[in-house]
């Protein structure tokens, strides 16, 4: 009779799995915390028997490594920062420091002119060094566009490599009265190469550059003097005021010292590239990568050209709007031009201390 009145209680496989599961889990769960009760209290009581100078102890040693004491064990302190390089393990891990990224940063040196000198040549040059990233194109951000703001002006900038050094050029930073004040505001560190030429030659550049945009345009000798004559240069006249070089460095040392600026010869530039680009690459404090072997000469064009650049690994030369020929002036004019440059180029050397032997 009595087992007739039991009821038989079916347990489904899925709930023992369940039951099964849950208990194990509550029976790991307190014996983790006794553990950890246990555990804990063994290390307070060995920390309270320790003598306290043998705790997170700096021990000296004979090499530049520190060593430490901690609880009772003699552990090796490593410095994972950049300023360690006297190990390996500081070394690979400044190979994945953020800061050797490829990021667009500001620039460190500035090509500041002059126009018609060789800029555009200068910085051609320069960019077949591996640590030199320049923008291709002139910016134009300290005159035309500084009410851009900076977070435009360094998106114009090329990506960098930590150690690599930024470089723009803008011819027109050199003339343009505000620019001074503001890229000292700007960096009052930062390094200027100026590229100057025999201002007379400049000049005759520059209106050849012009004319081949406007046909139409007058002689140059109707457009350096008054009235038609010899005797009274016109310093109105862009391509002549330009040519004008102290008056406005006078402007840039007002806010930079003269360590500050290299001055590189046009003249040179052609003569001689690879030895104006050790001055260069000297100056901003870089290994002497470009020499001799990355120039050749184009008779054609009348200067260098590069037997290999940054974009290209065949001989190539400058663009078609370098090299122009000239057109014939008047030994007359040239001679007036000599004479009125004469006292300002005086007046550059002495400011630069470099004579760079213009007639």
């Amino acid at each position: 009779m009595l087992i007739q009145n039991v009821k038989v209680i079916k347990i489904s496989n899925r709930t023992i799995l369940f039951l099964t599961i849950s208990t194990s889990i509550t029976l790991l769960y307190f014996f983790y915390l006794f553990n950890s009760c246990i555990i804990n209290s063994f290390h307070k009581a060995f920390r309270r028997n320790l003598p306290k100078n043998i705790i997170n102890t700096t021990i000296s040693t004979n090499s530049d490594e520190q060593t430490q004491l901690i609880l009772g064990s003699v552990v090796r302190i490593l410095s994972l920062t950049d300023d360690d390089n006297r190990n390996e393990s500081a070394f690979k891990y400044r190979l994945v420091n953020p800061q050797n990224l490829s990021v667009r940063r500001f620039p460190d040196v500035l090509i500041i002119g002059v126009k018609k000198s060789g800029t555009r040549a200068l910085l051609e040059f320069i960019r077949l060094h591996p640590d030199v990233r320049a923008a291709g194109n002139e910016i134009h951000f300290f005159d035309r566009h500084y009410s851009f703001g900076l977070n435009w002006y360094r998106k114009k900038m090329p990506p960098t490599m930590s150690g690599q050094l930024t470089m723009e050029k803008t011819p027109s930073y050199f003339i343009t009265s505000s620019v001074p004040g503001r890229v000292f505001k700007f960096n009052p560190k930062i390094k200027l190469l100026l590229v100057v030429r025999n201002p007379v030659t400049r000049a005759i550049s520059d209106y050849t550059q012009a004319f081949s945009k406007k046909k139409d345009m007058k002689k140059f000798e109707e457009l350096v003097f008054v009235n038609g004559s010899y005797e009274v240069v016109d310093t109105t006249y862009g391509a002549i005021k330009i040519g004008v070089y102290a008056k406005y460095l006078e402007r840039w040392l007002k806010y930079f010292p003269l360590s500050q600026f290299l001055f590189i010869s046009g003249e040179r530039l052609i003569s001689d590239p690879a030895a104006e680009l050790y001055r260069v690459q000297d100056f901003l404090n870089l290994k002497r990568v470009i020499t001799e072997k990355h120039f050749y000469f184009n008779s054609t064009k009348g200067f260098p050209c590069l037997l290999k650049s940054e974009s290209k690994a065949t001989p190539h030369c400058l663009g078609k709007t370098k090299g122009r020929i000239h057109p014939v002036i008047d030994d007359q004019a040239i001679e007036r031009l000599n004479e009125f440059y004469r006292p300002f180029n005086q007046k550059f050397y002495q400011m630069t201390l470099i004579n760079f032997g213009w007639s």
